[in-house]
């Protein structure tokens, strides 16, 4: 959409058919910003997809919780209260790629094989295509990897640079979709019926709770794959326990557990791609990189650097930076500035968690409410106060600087769940969208 915007109407192929199952539900006030930007807001408000007022975090004890808002900044740089929508995947995916074909992009159902490639450049991918199965050429200026956690073309070898995989501590995702729960409404910003509940039990072990719709709530538990395997569980026996022992807060919210999804399961970890773009092609979002998913900065991520890119694919149509070895390096390192953020942010609480919660009642609280909004760019007035503080926490206080002057425009994974040690336990080319080869069968 934003694209088109420009004055280029792109093709979109898709292997998948519409509506399809997808996790990543919640987006943040940034990622709310990205759709009222594209005209959507009245469309996602009549569609009645939940309303996320903020996030209100339960630790192990009273200081431990805490409750961050959606806010907004205006022209000023001023904070104002604002709200952001949760969403079912499928609806939401499905509404934005009609919405798209009907202001220019053109969708073809097909499965991209490979990119084509001429001096130097990629040029175009070839497509096996859905209704005949035969493969076809499409020649492209410019070809946007938009593939998620699949990453194709980093996958493919040769055309980005490495993928650079982090243990994550080695963390599993088991997740399902529930009905009679309880949940807050007592009329005030953080009691806001269809906030997201974030559940901490210990360090990489914690829950989630996302309201779908009126009766649905989308409910996840993220702990160290070791933990799953030493239950000797199924993943469905093992996710109704976690539901009652994870934490008493989420155990009084789901006094019935009745579940009207499949339980699924997904390694969760860490990984960055190299050189992730590059004489003709971007990889955009999870497609290059993705960190953590506790505080739902995956969705806004994507959307806000598809925003950014098109005004850049637009001067590159028009002949800027033609003759450079990589005509998109300054995005590139824009994007990896802005997602350190993130990294410094989200290592900070797992590390110190009280500290952190310090810094986001007392300490730093503007700053931590742009940060959970998703405000985590150059240009959004980033590094903070509240960034450096935990840069000098974690011990990074020029590592970044100097990652970000290397001759790649590369940001070295420096985050406490990045083991070079230990990256061999997770492929590259492991399904991160499958439930069933990953764990095998339910």
């Amino acid at each position: 959409m934003f694209l088109v915007r420009e004055g280029i109407k792109p093709i979109i192929v898709e292997a998948e058919s519409f509506p399809r199952y997808h996790i990543g539900e919640s987006m943040t006030g940034a990622g709310g910003k990205v759709l009222r930007d594209l005209g959507l807001a009245d469309q996602m408000y009549k569609r009645k997809h939940p309303t996320k007022q903020g996030v209100k975090v339960y630790g192990q004890s009273a200081k431990g919780t805490w409750f961050v808002p959606v806010t907004g900044r205006d022209e000023n740089w001023k904070l104002f209260e604002w709200d952001t929508w949760q969403v079912r995947r499928s609806d939401f995916d499905k509404m934005m790629l009609e919405e798209a074909v009907s202001r220019g992009a053109t969708p073809i159902q097909g499965k991209a094989v490979k990119p084509l490639k001429g001096n130097g450049s990629i040029t175009g991918a070839q497509i096996r295509m859905a209704d005949s199965d035969k493969l076809e050429d499409i020649e492209s200026q410019v070809l946007l990897d938009c593939s998620g956690q699949a990453t194709w073309l980093a996958n493919l070898g040769g055309f980005t640079g490495p993928k650079y995989l982090g243990a994550y501590d080695k963390q599993i995702a088991i997740f399902s979709q529930v009905v009679n729960t309880i949940r807050d409404n007592g009329g005030t910003r953080e009691t806001h019926k269809d906030n997201t509940l974030i559940f901490y039990q210990k360090k990489y072990h914690w829950g989630w709770f996302i309201p779908l719709d009126e009766e649905v709530v989308s409910v996840g538990i993220v702990c160290p794959s070791a933990y799953f395997l030493d239950k000797k569980e199924s993943k469905r026996d093992f996710y109704i326990r976690e539901l009652r022992e994870l934490h008493p807060e989420l155990s009084r919210r789901i006094p019935e557990i009745k579940l009207v999804e499949d339980v699924h399961v997904i390694p969760n970890y860490s990984y960055q791609v190299n050189g992730f773009c590059g004489k003709g092609f971007i990889c955009i979002g999870d497609a290059h990189r993705f960190i953590d998913p506790i505080f739902s900065f995956g969705l806004t991520v994507t959307m806000r650097e598809g925003q950014f890119v098109a005004p850049i694919i637009r001067r590159y149509l028009e002949g800027a930076n033609r003759d450079k070895p990589n005509p998109f390096a300054d995005h590139q390192l824009f994007c990896e500035m802005g997602i350190d953020v993130l990294e410094d942010v989200l290592d900070s609480f797992w590390e110190h968690p009280l500290s952190f919660a310090h810094c986001v009642y007392s300490r730093y609280t503007e700053y931590m409410t742009d940060m959970f909004a998703g405000r985590i760019y150059a240009h959004e007035r980033q590094p903070t106060p509240a960034l450096l503080s935990f840069r000098k926490l974690l011990n990074r206080e020029g590592e970044r600087e100097q990652s970000y002057k290397s001759s790649d425009l590369y940001s070295i994974p420096i985050g406490s769940r990045y083991h070079p040690e230990r990256a061999a336990i997770w492929e590259v080319n492991s399904p991160v969208e499958t439930t069933e080869t990953w764990m095998g069968p339910r």
